[in-house]
This record gives structure tokens, sequence and C-alpha cells, in this order.
């Protein structure tokens, strides 16, 4: 569809309120109802369905009746969305000619008031050339429906993104002015594309400068993916720099070393068609040539050190994802808890000696004919240590009856232990419920009732 910027004249404000209000409703529909319009742009004066008609007629949305009657934006009305935002902001007072056309994007030429030219980048996916999205880029995430113009809006902002952060470090890329929806405003460069330089100065120093960008961005943690002549622009000068970023990817991708072989081919073969260069027989053995890449001109990905920077993280970039950030997380934590357990199970170890001794020094001392050395203090101690653990439900666990017998020799006394510890396991067992009957305080005489004996009785003991 051609953008005709000439309608933005005779657009009111009644007219971008409701372009706004068909945007807000495409949020969670395909297909904005028309009264959900209406409620949505609140007009004054009413005259929402005019408004759309009008709209209409220019293409700004489409109407649709299949199921109900609503509408949904076009790209022209999208376009004319992020223009008249970036009009209020002052970035551009005004478009130009169209630049460039790719597979999933249009470029034109804007003015600033001063009068200098800028370049503004409108990404529109969806085209019949470029639909596999889904398959080939990650904007969805874990999202399964999609919308074309919120996929557009994703790219736009991947590519600010990806630009703003490659100039601070000093990559020869486009100065990135503004982002708004599906379009990038960045700085006019001065040159041509390479596909359409016949004629080099110096073909292997501009060669060695592009396979170094290469290597640089790896550095740094990221590879263009898309590292073509097309996508590499060069002046007068023989200037070189890169454009075109929304399918960057990270070094950590499982793909990461195929995109880096097919960036370094794609630039093995143009210049060696396009300018003559002596490199078939390293495009024919690249195995042979890997291995002796300080011999070669040809960069391996293996022994790129990718130490340099980590951009890759910063920008959340394909193939270095949260998931893997928490994973190492989660395996850092894991050894500690490891570390803690076997400091909770040695403890718990000294616990169970100490238990079973205090346990069997209680039943001596409740023995007649019995005694036990150590301090009085002591004793009396490990007596209400020990009512507290016969209290609970793992009291099974303390009482041994092979570390009793090791301990204490007399048989009469291993008997009254082993009796007294099935009394306590048995009375546990039943009074164990912590959810009780709705007509229990009723229940005088009933299990409640007995279970509160025994209770007192384990007390008592």
């Amino acid at each position: 569809m051609k953008l005709d910027v000439n309608v933005l004249r005779y657009l009111s404000k009644d007219d971008f309120r409701v372009l706004t209000a068909v945007e807000m409703g495409m949020r969670n529909h395909e297909i904005v109802p028309s009264e959900l319009v209406d409620r949505i742009a609140s007009l004054k004066h009413g005259g929402t369905y005019k408004v759309l008609k009008n709209l209409l007629k220019h293409k700004l949305v489409h109407h649709d009746s299949s199921k109900y009657d609503g509408f949904r934006l076009t790209y022209l009305g999208y376009d004319f969305l992020a223009i008249k935002t970036m009009v209020n902001r002052g970035v551009f007072t005004a478009v130009g000619r169209q630049i460039g056309v790719g597979k999933e994007s249009d470029i034109f030429e804007v003015a600033k008031e001063d009068g200098s030219i800028l370049a503004i980048k409108l990404h529109r996916l969806g085209r019949t050339s470029f639909r596999a999205v889904k398959s080939k880029r990650d904007y969805l995430r874990h999202r399964r429906s999609f919308n074309w113009l919120y996929l557009s809006r994703l790219a736009a902002l991947k590519e600010f993104s990806f630009m703003k952060a490659l100039e601070e470090h000093g990559f020869p890329v486009p100065n990135a002015v503004d982002c708004n929806r599906h379009c990038v405003v960045m700085s006019l460069i001065h040159g041509y594309p390479l596909v359409q330089v016949r004629e080099l100065q110096s073909p292997e120093v501009v060669f060695d400068r592009i396979l170094g960008l290469i290597v640089h961005l790896a550095e740094h943690g990221l590879i263009h993916c898309d590292f073509n002549e097309f996508n590499i622009m060069i002046d007068d000068e023989e200037k070189v720099t890169m454009i075109d970023f929304p399918q960057m990817v990270s070094v950590s991708h499982r793909n990461a070393q195929m995109y880096f072989d097919r960036d370094v081919d794609c630039i093995l073969k143009f210049f060696s068609k396009r300018f003559n260069l002596s490199l078939e027989e390293q495009i024919d053995n690249t195995d042979n040539s890997e291995e002796d890449s300080e011999g070669s001109s040809r960069p391996c990905f293996s022994s790129i050190s990718k130490s340099v920077g980590f951009l890759d993280r910063e920008l959340a970039a394909s193939g270095f994802t949260r998931k893997e950030q928490d994973d190492m997380d989660k395996f850092v934590k894991e050894e500690k808890d490891q570390d803690q357990c076997s400091d909770d199970e040695e403890d718990s170890a000294g616990m169970d000696e100490t238990i079973v001794r205090d346990v069997v020094s209680l039943h001596l001392l409740d023995q007649p004919g019995h005694t036990v050395e150590g301090n009085e203090e002591e004793i009396k101690e490990n007596r209400q240590s020990c009512e507290g653990q016969l209290s609970e439900p793992c009291c099974e666990a303390h009482f041994n009856e092979d570390e009793s017998e090791e301990n204490v020799n007399d048989t009469e006394l291993v008997k009254s232990l082993n009796k007294q510890r099935r009394r306590a396991i048995a009375a546990v067992h039943r009074g164990g419920k912590t959810i009780a009957s709705r007509n229990s305080y009723k229940d005088k005489g009933g299990r409640s009732s007995h279970n509160s004996k025994i209770q007192k009785q384990l007390g008592s003991w």
C-alpha cells in the first residue's frame, strides 16, 4: 500500500481520535466492534460512524461484517498514527520520497525543521514475501496468537535497541534518533548499498574491514545473521556502515556457528565474484581453512574470544534467554542447598544420639535400684527435653532397640522400654489428626475425650 502523506492534511483531531480508539481496541480484538470504537473514542458531539466512513474512504481502516460489524487498522492507518506522533514530538516536519523497499520494511526520507534530512524505516511484517516470522524469529516468545501490526512494533523496538547499543560501543551504524510504534527514525547514510558498487580502489582493505566487523560483533556476543551486500552501505571514501538489525542473535544460540559461517560465506562469495579476489579455495575447503585460521583470511567461530562484551545479555538477544539465566541461578542455589542439607544431616544424627541417651537415662531414673552418674541439673534438663520429644510424631525414630540394648544390659528394663514405646506410638497415631469434626465439642465420652486422657497421661509420664 503506497504511503500518501497528503491525506494527513485533511484529517482532523476526531479522525485521529477514532484511529487511536481502533488501535486500543485491537489489543484484545482482531476486529473491533463498532460500539466499542464509539465507546472508546467518546466524541463530544458524536459522529463516530461518520468519521469511520471517512477513514474507510482513505483506506486507513478495514471494515469486516462477516461475524459482526467491526473495523481494524491497516498499515496505512498505523503509519499515520506513528507519523503524527513523531511530528508532535518535533522529530521531523515533512516526509519525502521513498528510498528503499525490503521484504519487511519501507524506507522514506524525512526532513527536520532546520532542513536536515533523516531516514524513517516503517516495518511491514506480514507481506507475501515474508510471512514465516513465527518460525524464523522469536518475536512471539510464548504467545500463540499474534497480529502483524504488533509484530512490526516488536521488530522496530528490537532494531532501535540494537542500533542504540551498537552505536554506543563504537560500531559503524546509523544514529538512532527515535522510535514509535512500527517506525524507526535514524540518520541518513550518504552512501550506496554494496550490491550497487562495481569498482573499489582497495577491495582487499574493504574485505578485511567487513570481516573484522563480523568478528567484532561476535566478540561482543552478537551475530548479524543477515550480513550481506544488501545490508552494507559504503560511501565515496569506502567507509563501511552496517544496517538492518532485527534478526540479530546471541553467540549462545544453538545455531550460532551456522549463522556466523553463513555471514562469512556471503561476503566471501560476493567479493570473489564481483572483485575477482582469489578466495575460491577458502570457500571450497572451509574445514582446512578453519584449522589454520591465523594463516588465512577466513575467521573461525570457535577461535573467537567472546569476553569483550555481553550485549546479547543486555539486549536479551535471541539465544540468550531469561530461562538460561534462571537455570544458572538455580544451579548455584542447588549447590548451596546441598551443602546446607549435609550440615543438617550431621546435626540431626548428633541430636538422635543425645535423645536416645537422654531417654535411657530418664527410664533408669524411674526404675528402682538404678542410678545415673552426672549432675542433677543436667539430668533435669534431659528429662524436660525427653518429655518434649516423646510428644512428637517422630518419636518412633528416636527409639531404637539395638542402641538401647547396647547401653542397657538389663532384660527387664528393655522389655519395659519396648512396652512404653508401643504405647506412645499408638497414642500418637490415635490422636494425630489435626482436623477435628464440627460436633467434636458435643462428644463428651467419645474418641476425643479418650485421646485427651491419653495425652494427659503422656504429659504426666
